[in-house]
């Protein structure tokens, strides 16, 4: 059973920044992610939500193989399996493409819209549905990011250990050393 899991950041590029460093976990083989979004609250309000997994890029792909080789299978059929493999393919991803547009996979749109409304402007949060994890390592690698448990399905030491993980001071990331550099110009000398 896969674990859901919200993790708010004060900052809006750190979840992206987390995301990042999970997809390396995730060629270490740390981590099994199903499912990734990010969720950014622009200073105006607007909230941009940016998917891990572009499903119409998926479906268009799958369709395509299934189409061409059905195509191909039926254009035997009729003595020509060229033009079955070209229209099938064509068919197969056109078709493809427009499921999945339409179809919701992993983590729930509506949700993730009902959680990105109530962030605060310039922060992010970071939406995850983990297959399966080694939750002591992965936890080592995180203690650099400072953030929140928004919501989660994990019990609740293990919600604890992940709060406390992100709770641990984060080294300073580049703006924060560009707004130091502007406080100190400005005190007098």
């Amino acid at each position: 059973m896969a674990e859901l899991v919200v993790v708010g950041f004060d900052n809006p590029t750190d979840a992206d920044r987390v995301l990042t460093e999970l997809t390396r976990l995730q060629k270490e083989y740390l981590i099994d992610l199903e499912d990734a979004v990010v969720a950014i609250r622009a200073q105006d309000g607007t909230v941009r939500v940016k998917q891990s997994v572009n499903l119409v890029k998926l479906g268009a792909t799958s369709g395509g193989l299934s189409g061409a080789m059905w195509g191909s299978l039926i254009g035997l059929l009729f003595l020509n399996p060229i033009a079955g493999l070209a229209i099938g393919g064509a068919v197969g991803a056109g078709s493809g493409a427009l499921s999945g547009s339409m179809i919701d996979y992993g983590i729930n749109d509506d949700f993730i819209k009902s959680i990105g409304d109530t962030l605060k402007p310039d922060t992010s949060a970071l939406f995850l549905l983990i297959r399966k994890s080694q939750p002591e390592k992965v936890l080592a690698e995180l203690k650099g990011f400072k953030g929140h448990v928004i919501r989660s399905s994990l019990s609740p030491e293990q919600e604890a250990k992940l709060q406390a993980a992100l709770a641990q001071a984060h080294p300073p990331s580049p703006s924060d050393g560009m707004e130091a550099a502007g406080a100190v110009a400005a005190q007098p000398t």
